[in-house]
């Protein structure tokens, strides 16, 4: 089968050397043809190859190309453009972890941050640990949500426009969090997807109850948005492509035709399909063949 190739350089990355062909005909493979995409400021290259294994030359490329001041994707040719986008929010499509910048108003980042880097790492579950932080937040204001979203919430460069070239060229687009839906709804307003889904928090009087709402999207939450929003517009699994960072991504990440880890825990970027460690989130789009002038900007 035809696989692709594609390596993304960052603006003003270091000297990249591997030697490819060599990589490829240790486990069977052949390069057919090479080209370099319009990239603007980043470097992209097509590598079109021939393979039996897919999992076999993937495997074979990360000696090769981890290191190397690049990201990098292997996939089938046929198909690689996605047509149902599932994206994380935290620290994916935002900056930050609203949790524990609403935490900060509470004087309890410190402590909370450590859970929530627990938990992203796969070490806590993520029920247990969300309900334990945010009943640390009991008594908070409300008004600390609108703070936490004007002073400190704002898009990952390349996020607003991978998701409007995606949506503009037929894909829809789905912003799933483990947090909440106060930022969810303005942030998927802010980066152009289609909808957004999310826990809510508990509030009364003004205040946080320290209480979320049942059941709580985690992992297994995530995967079903995969599936429903893929059977809701008629798409196989392959034809999806879901982005995250924490442990309760993974299991929608594995599903995807296309799974990437963005800025990772180790866990996830184990085991997703692609990494983005260099780039921005434009990289997904050079991974699925746009060329910078197709590209949606502002």
């Amino acid at each position: 089968m035809d696989l692709v190739l594609t390596i993304v350089a960052p603006p003003n990355a270091g000297a990249f050397s591997a030697n490819l062909r060599e990589t490829f005909a240790s486990v069977g493979a052949r390069g057919k043809e090479s080209r370099k995409l319009d990239a603007g400021d980043m470097a992209a290259t097509d590598v079109i190859l021939e393979a039996d294994d897919l999992a076999a030359v993937r495997a074979a490329l990360g000696p090769a190309l981890d290191g190397q001041p690049v990201d990098w994707c292997l996939q089938p040719l046929e198909g690689r453009r996605k047509r149902l986008l599932v994206a994380d929010m935290d620290s994916t499509i935002i900056n930050v972890e609203c949790l524990d910048e609403l935490a900060d108003f509470a004087g309890l980042k410190a402590e909370i941050s450590a859970i929530t880097e627990r938990a992203m790492r796969g070490e806590l579950a993520f029920e247990g640990a969300l309900r334990e932080r945010v009943a640390m937040l009991k008594g908070l204001p409300i008004s600390a949500l609108e703070e936490t979203y004007d002073e400190r919430v704002r898009l990952n460069p390349g996020a607003r426009t991978l998701v409007r070239t995606m949506a503009a060229n037929g894909a829809h687009c789905v912003l799933v969090s483990g947090g909440f839906n106060f930022f969810t709804v303005r942030v998927a307003a802010e980066a152009g997807f289609h909808a957004d889904r999310a826990n809510w928090l508990k509030s009364e009087k003004g205040e946080l109850t320290g209480e979320v709402g049942e059941p709580i999207l985690g992992r297994e939450a995530k995967l079903a948005a995969l599936q429903e929003e893929a059977a809701a517009h008629d798409l196989a699994l392959s034809q999806t492509l879901a982005i995250g960072d924490g442990a309760n991504d993974l299991a929608m990440i594995e599903a995807a035709g296309l799974g990437v880890a963005y800025r990772a825990k180790p866990i996830v970027a184990a085991q997703a399909h692609a990494r983005i460690d260099h780039c921005d989130l434009t990289a997904l789009l050079y991974f699925q063949g746009y060329e910078i002038g197709g590209f949606v900007t502002d």
